[in-house]
């Protein structure tokens, strides 16, 4: 025990023993600075300095833009940015598909890539001229299923429908000789009326351009939306006077007529119908002659 605290004593005395640091001048020998130090004056200085230098160091890495330096350690800035350009990237792939499935739609319609709807206006109307003298107006509980789901659905006639929800009339592009007909089996779902070159090629109906552009097959095509599914496709044109995105008017004048593209023998109006993505026999609600 006395052992013991014998050596205590010895190293207290230690820590505590007096020395001094002095600065001379090489040449005179001179003092210039004296310091009284100890042992555990040294210590306690090392450890206050180590502490301050670990803070301050700690300090600059966590809170100054010199972290950026420091691997493992990345900017908030560039994080944003690189949040906003996934962002933009990912939308920017919603809107190219978007335009992707949009143009192949119209490429279908010029190149006359889709199936046919037979529809006949005629048969439509004489449909609901019957004679109700000559009809059983007691309707079984299957017809009468049928009528409540037709009527809620309105489709006795979709023209007569899509007339009465639209107000508008077709009128017709341009008056002259149809040289070609509307024929399913040649795959031709156009009426082509023949007119003399550069005669004005009028819009239809009141709508919108979604298409106005050159092709090889069929020259200077202009294509108009009228709305509730219903589009007009007009080809083989001289020149275009509306481009693509521009509103025009029934009767307003949006081609002249020509003989321009690969598919063509003379100038005539190349006329397309559609409705719903499918063609339609335009002569069967246009007088072009």
């Amino acid at each position: 025990m006395a052992k013991k605290k014998k050596e205590q004593k010895r190293i207290t005395k230690k820590l505590l023993n007096k020395y001094r640091l002095v600065i001379l001048n090489e040449d005179t020998f001179e003092e210039r600075i004296s310091f009284k130090l100890t042992r555990l004056n040294v210590f306690v200085l090392s450890s206050i300095t180590s502490i301050i230098l670990i803070s301050c160091t700690t300090i600059l890495i966590a809170f100054t833009p010199l972290r950026e330096y420091i691997p493992g350690y990345s900017s908030t800035s560039l994080n944003q940015k690189a949040t906003r350009l996934v962002s933009t990237a990912d939308s920017l792939e919603t809107v190219l598909a978007v335009n992707q499935e949009y143009y192949n739609s119209i490429k279908k319609v010029l190149t006359g890539d889709v199936k046919t709807v037979e529809f006949d206006i005629d048969s439509a109307v004489q449909s609901q001229k019957l004679n109700p003298d000559e009809v059983d107006l007691n309707p079984s509980e299957q017809d009468m299923q049928l009528r409540e789901e037709v009527s809620r659905e309105d489709k006795y006639s979709l023209f007569e429908s899509e007339k009465s929800s639209t107000d508008f009339s077709l009128f017709p592009p341009v008056k002259g000789s149809v040289t070609s007909g509307y024929n399913v089996n040649e795959r031709h779902y156009a009426i082509d009326v023949a007119v003399p070159k550069d005669t004005p090629i009028k819009a239809a109906a009141a709508g919108t351009v979604i298409f106005a552009e050159w092709t090889s097959e069929t020259g200077h095509v202009i294509i108009l939306e009228h709305g509730n599914g219903l589009l007009t496709v007009y080809k083989h044109n001289a020149s275009l006077t509306k481009q693509q995105g521009e509103l025009v008017k029934a009767g307003e004048v949006i081609a002249t007529a020509g003989s321009t593209g690969e598919l063509t023998t003379g100038p005539h109006l190349h006329f397309e119908l559609w409705r719903d993505g499918y063609p339609t026999d335009p002569s069967k609600f246009i007088d072009f002659e």
